[in-house]
């Protein structure tokens, strides 16, 4: 065989050399989830007899796009890059995309991890699953003794995904054992949904949570009910039938009518999210993070400085505007909703809103999870406040996924439009940053020496920009003002 040529436990794949590395694509990690599989756990793949070429990225997860379904529900593959020469017992990093659990893909090159690979000498995976109604909707209460429906199949094809890595990473350079899992946005919460799951324990050695929207999870109760509202929308007298049989199509179109409509019902929830209280996960993520038992690896996690900017204009799914808001604190002690809001000067001017909505989604669980987990393994937390002057003319500012810039690189005509009116330099520097430290963790297990742990007493922050300083607990008084929040579940 040949360096391009590796053999998985259920056969042979080939790959492509590209830009001096060897990519391999579409690898299925367990079986198509289409016809008895559709909402049942992931089934492992089956074999194949020969050399099958993966060259091509398998379909994203179905989901809805600008009014079209695109993807596919026989989605459930991973793409594996690896350094240019044939080596062992490389580090692993296994990244899990965003997307609202609705949206997103690891199918194109954005997200193979080029040049970490190149710069680190690690092996990268990225994975696609299952998403939305698909994904993220628990219909159990509609099983018969013919038929089941699983709830929380996309973290279970995470999982799934997790341990076709432990099987057959190694026999493309990586070590099983230094496996570092993160992502970013609805990808973070996969992280600390998994760092809080019993079953994911063992499957990887760090973690990294980029903007985690954690107190996304919720229970069985709410959970049905959503449901329970898509199969009363279908209108459909036969529930079993139409979940089984509908195409996709439908059931998207549904499940996004719902969610849609939830933004303005129920602000400060999201429906497409992990279920709390089956057997895979038996307890809410930030009550494990809260009580100190998140399976003990290191952690990084933090936020950007103004997560909620962007959403308004191009994803309007956050309590970002005041009337929105008032539903949010509608179950929260008066004292705490005066706080949190002074906090915000200028509000309910729309910035301020914006950035109310996008720290309660993001920051304010993220430190959740710094102080719970700081106390089991070691953590660090970080702000990213790069921004290039574009950004910041715009009035969006180091905003929700900008971080993913300095983590993956751009290139090209977005690189050039992004620095246009200034930040070339900055960007730079921002980049290695982000690149050197999330390397040095997944090599050692910490980041770089100037980025010091996380604790209680001093909350020490690594705030990333083109001067990247360390700050202890910034933003205290924002910090302080939440406390007593209680997110909805």
């Amino acid at each position: 065989m040949t360096a391009l040529e590796v053999t998985t436990d259920t056969g042979r794949v080939r790959g492509a050399f590209r830009d001096g590395l060897r990519h391999w694509h579409g690898i299925p990690y367990a079986a198509p989830p289409i016809g008895e599989l559709r909402f049942r756990a992931p089934a492992p793949p089956t074999r194949w007899v020969g050399t099958r070429d993966c060259v091509g990225f398998g379909p994203p997860a179905a989901q809805a796009q600008r009014r079209r379904v695109v993807g596919s529900e026989d989605c459930l593959t991973v793409n594996v890059t690896a350094p240019g020469t044939s080596g062992s017992g490389r580090p692993v990093m296994v990244f899990v995309h965003g997307g609202a659990y609705s949206g997103g893909t690891a199918s194109g090159p954005r997200y193979c991890g080029s040049e970490l690979v190149a710069r680190g000498e690690i092996v990268h995976v990225s994975l696609n699953y299952r998403l939305g109604v698909f994904g993220y909707l628990d219909f159990s209460q509609f099983d018969t003794p013919e038929r089941t429906f699983e709830p929380n199949n996309g973290v279970r094809d995470q999982l799934a995904a997790l341990e076709w890595v432990q099987r057959n990473i190694a026999a493309f350079g990586g070590d099983p054992d230094n496996v570092t899992l993160y992502g970013e946005s609805s990808g973070a919460n996969a992280v600390t949904t998994l760092m809080a799951t019993p079953r994911a324990a063992g499957l990887f050695a760090r973690a990294i949570a980029q903007s985690p929207p954690a107190a996304s999870a919720y229970g069985r109760e709410r959970g049905g009910q959503w449901a329970r509202r898509v199969v009363a929308a279908s209108g459909t007298p036969e529930p079993q039938r139409w979940l089984t049989s509908a195409a996709p199509e439908e059931l998207i179109r549904v499940g996004e009518a719902l969610a849609t409509d939830g933004v303005q019902t129920e602000p400060g929830t999201r429906m497409f999210a992990p279920v709390v209280g089956d057997d895979l996960l038996p307890e809410h993520p930030l009550d494990v993070f809260d009580s100190g038992r998140t399976h003990p690896v290191p952690l990084i996690v933090g936020s950007t400085a103004h997560e909620g900017r962007v959403f308004p204009r191009f994803l309007d799914i956050l309590p970002t505007d005041a009337e929105r808001i008032e539903k949010m604190f509608s179950h929260t002690p008066a004292e705490v909703k005066a706080r949190a809001i002074a906090a915000y000067p200028g509000y309910p001017h729309r910035r301020a809103a914006a950035d109310l909505g996008g720290d309660v989604t993001f920051w304010e669980p993220s430190i959740l999870c710094s102080q719970g987990h700081c106390e089991v393994a070691p953590t660090y937390a970080y702000r990213y406040d790069f921004a290039p002057r574009l950004l910041h003319l715009l009035g969006l500012g180091a905003t929700h996924a900008t971080d993913l810039y300095a983590v993956f690189g751009v290139h090209g005509p977005m690189r050039r439009a992004l620095t246009a009116l200034g930040g070339a330099a900055g960007l730079r520097a921002a980049t290695d940053t982000v690149q050197s430290h999330w390397l040095h963790f997944a090599h050692h297990g910490a980041p770089g020496p100037d980025w010091p742990r996380y604790d209680v007493e001093n909350r020490r922050t690594l705030i990333i920009d083109d001067a990247t300083r360390v700050v202890a607990d910034p933003d205290s008084d924002k910090r302080q003002a939440w406390i007593g929040y209680r997110h909805r579940r």
